[in-house]
């Protein structure tokens, strides 16, 4: 055995057995029991305070009509981004054949990723526009129990 893996199996060691320690457990302050008035719960406002009140509004349609539109524009980036560093690959090969096959090939596969990401939205306003269905502002009927 190393020395360096004998310091630290001792200092493995040491820290464990602090950690493990039953005394530090016991010297724990024991909780103090609430007043009888504080101890109800029909007084308790569970609804966000302040800041945080627009949080009251989120529902499952929400989160999924922005997951789409989050998809739609990280998608969209990405592929132009690609296409950009296949422009920039092609213009620094300089005449290579291996190296503007390589730039040619990532600017093809950004412009099929460009084309998905616009069918899909032009679907989507498709679907909306047909059907009266709206993807990216979604409403999903919510139950309202009696």
């Amino acid at each position: 055995m190393s020395k360096v893996t004998k310091i630290l199996m001792v200092v493995s060691l040491a820290v464990s057995l602090f950690l493990v320690n039953p005394v530090a457990a016991l010297a724990a302050p024991t909780p103090t029991p609430l007043p009888e008035s504080e101890t109800e719960t029909s007084d308790i406002n569970l609804a966000p305070q302040g800041s945080f009140e627009g949080l009251a509004k989120i529902s499952a349609s929400s989160l999924v009509s922005g997951a789409i539109k989050l998809i739609l524009v990280v998608a969209a980036l990405l592929f132009f981004f690609m296409l950009v560093v296949g422009g920039i690959q092609w213009i620094v090969s300089g005449g290579d054949k291996s190296g503007s096959e390589n730039a040619r090939k990532r600017i093809t596969s950004a412009l099929v990723g460009l084309a998905i990401v616009f069918a899909a939205w032009a679907i989507i306003t498709l679907v909306k526009t047909l059907f009266g269905v709206d993807i990216i502002n979604l409403t999903i009927p919510s139950f309202q129990p009696s």
